[in-house]
């Protein structure tokens, strides 16, 4: 039997009093266990007397990188149903990873359609490479451009859009009906598709976030009267069968980030950018030893930087939480992951000769 406490007037307000601290209980316990349950997908935070085991680490970093989840099956069936309808497909591609940021899959989809590759964050990347690789896509027959989603001109996206939907255009003219253009926006998640609908429409009408699947749903957007842009969401495809390409989609954001060991990943990301880009990272994290790779490395630019728990340990989490961040922000500068491939230089008339004449002999 539950005595009335000292205080409590009424029944009615004894049973108010139970119902809270029954509320009470359950939020301290639901607390206890929070603070005695490792974080999920950042990793178990070390302690003092549990420093971070690097064998755990190792093992984890081993686990094949693939993402696919059902709502990208769905949306693929919903834009196969919607290509009938368009006339211009812009894929847009990642400027930092242009190979790895093309769904393959792609390709089979839309082969009957005009098609127009751009390379969208382009202030994030290093513009040699940029124009590298504009020239390597050019080559093989394919209509490219870069864009700046952030500063880039409206105008420019929407002159090669008319240009490549120019014939379906002058077809319809011919029987006296000036035609709406249907342009569909395709890319894979968080590559920039909805900020770039958002900039050649002049407005925030595309959702935009800077984490994949955002857009779940596909969303059309009238631009003018005669020009309208199908917003579609991010597609992977099933199997990421290269694991360095996969790696490089999660440096970038594309793959959601609680599927992977977030410390390991940022200590690969770290040695990817000691491989060409050393003092952009050693500048940012004030790294006094260059020589350092794996955990020890994380550990470094997190003492350097001054993320350290009570007992001067290293605050690993946060640590590469930062690390991560500021690289797709573009806060260590200006940075191409993928090198556009170099073509195999031509042979001179002599060099010609002496070939033949080797395979005569």
């Amino acid at each position: 039997m539950l005595l009335r406490p000292p205080g409590v007037a009424s029944d009615g307000l004894f049973l108010f009093y139970i119902r809270a601290k029954k509320t009470s209980n359950r939020r301290e316990a639901k607390k206890g266990c929070r603070e005695r349950v490792p974080c999920r997908g950042m990793g178990r935070r070390p302690m003092k007397e549990d420093a971070m085991n690097e064998d755990v680490m190792l093992r984890a970093d081993e686990k094949k990188i693939n993402w696919y989840p059902g709502h990208m099956a769905r949306a693929k069936r919903a834009l196969a149903d919607q290509l009938s309808r368009v006339d211009v497909v812009v894929e847009l591609c990642d400027a930092r990873i242009p190979r790895a940021s093309r769904n393959p899959d792609l390709a089979d989809m839309i082969k009957n359609k005009r098609h127009l590759l751009v390379l969208g964050k382009a202030d994030l990347a290093d513009e040699r490479e940029t124009r590298a690789w504009l020239g390597y896509f050019r080559a093989q027959g394919i209509d490219c451009m870069s864009f700046d989603s952030i500063r880039g001109k409206a105008k420019d996206i929407i002159a090669r859009i008319e240009k490549a939907s120019a014939d379906a255009v002058a077809k319809m003219a011919a029987k006296g009906v000036k035609k709406t253009v249907r342009v569909m926006i395709v890319g894979v998640p968080n590559v920039g598709k909805s900020t770039f609908t958002n900039r050649i429409n002049g407005a925030s009408i595309a959702r935009t976030g800077d984490r994949p699947g955002v857009t779940r749903s596909n969303q059309w957007v009238r631009i003018t009267p005669y020009l309208e842009l199908l917003d579609t969401p991010g597609l992977l495809w099933p199997n990421l069968s290269d694991q360095q390409d996969a790696r490089a989609l999660a440096f970038v954001g594309t793959i959601n980030d609680n599927i992977m060991d977030q410390q390991m990943l940022a200590i690969r990301l770290m040695e990817r950018l000691m491989e060409d880009h050393a003092d952009a990272l050693t500048t940012r994290f004030k790294l006094k030893n260059n020589a350092l790779r794996g955990v020890p490395l994380l550990e470094e630019a997190c003492r350097c930087r001054g993320w350290l728990l009570p007992g001067g340990v290293c605050d690993t989490d946060r640590g590469a939480a930062v690390i991560l961040d500021e690289f797709r922000a573009g806060k260590l500068g200006r940075i191409t992951l993928q090198k556009a491939p170099v073509k195999a230089p031509k042979e001179t008339t002599p060099e010609r000769e002496a070939k033949k004449e080797e395979q005569s002999s």
